[in-house]
């Protein structure tokens, strides 16, 4: 049993997987743009705060209606609270809808049992 063991934690060493990296939570959908290319338009604000860079995958779970999508950011305007949905993914939500944004990251097994994701609990109106 004990070689089973070593194996394993030698394994998990070399081992890379996906962790929460960033999450901001029940951000409200300010608009839904059906006839743009696609992707979701944040608050630059809201991006630093939740350690986001532009183009980054993100997935998206709408609160109203439960569904998951994945797509890439693109910058919105600072200090606007702005949260659209574009392209595809306007099908997914309305103005109003709750939603929140997730990112992860690939890291060795190790380091992910240290790491500490962003979390971001926004206020009324996409805040800070």
């Amino acid at each position: 049993m004990g070689g089973t063991s070593s194996m394993f934690r030698s394994f998990a060493a070399a081992m890379e997987i996906e962790v929460l990296k960033s999450k901001i939570h029940r951000l409200v959908v300010t608009e839904a743009n059906l006839n743009y290319v696609g992707s979701l338009t944040l608050d630059e604000d809201l991006m630093d705060a939740a350690n986001i860079i532009e183009n980054e995958k993100v997935q998206v779970v709408n609160v109203n209606n439960g569904s998951r999508l994945e797509t890439y950011v693109i910058k919105g305007k600072r200090g606007s609270g702005v949260v659209c949905l574009n392209g595809p993914a306007a099908r997914e939500g309305m103005v109003g809808d709750v939603v929140i944004v997730i990112a992860y990251a690939a890291m060795d097994f190790e380091a992910a049992k240290k790491f500490r994701p962003w979390l971001v609990f926004p206020k009324d109106g996409n805040r800070l």
